[in-house]
């Protein structure tokens, strides 16, 4: 796969990401559609629900909304492959701490489900990167933009 196309590649578990995201919401949702106010309140989800009542918004744990920030790309193959793999791994911690909090199966076997692919994204873009690799002279491709300087 030349270098181009291996840069395309890391875009493309995009949609199975977002329907990661979906999954998670479903399982949010499921959690607490039924959640009676005074379960609210105790949790500590009252602030949650004044802004949301109990529709899916995606946060991080630490409460910090989604946004766009959280994609990275710097148009450089080696860069944005190394970057895919280390979102690819902190997904997995994330799956990984959930099943330490969680016993309930209806959440845990989807959560299991979620953290075995981001293993084999992981994977395919470890492979991928070490095709871009394979490609370049290996004396300096950490020295230049593949996708860029033509040298």
């Amino acid at each position: 796969m030349p270098v181009n196309e291996a840069a395309r590649f890391a875009s493309t578990p995009g949609t199975e990401e977002l329907a990661h995201l979906e999954m998670v919401s479903a399982i949010v949702y499921q959690l607490t559609k039924d959640l009676p106010i005074s379960e609210i309140k105790a949790s500590g989800f009252d602030t949650y629900f004044v802004d949301h009542t109990t529709g899916v918004w995606p946060n991080a744990a630490s409460g910090t909304p989604f946004d766009a920030l959280c994609f990275a790309s710097k148009g450089d193959a080696i860069t944005d492959l190394t970057e895919d793999m280390a979102a690819e791994q902190k997904a997995r911690t994330t799956y990984d701490n959930i099943l330490r909090l969680v016993d309930d199966p209806d959440v845990r076997d989807p959560i299991k489900f979620l953290r075995a692919r981001e293993i084999v994204h992981f994977q395919r873009f470890g492979e991928a990167l070490e095709n871009v690799k394979s490609q370049l002279d290996s004396r300096n491709f950490y020295a230049f933009n593949p996708e860029f300087d033509r040298r």
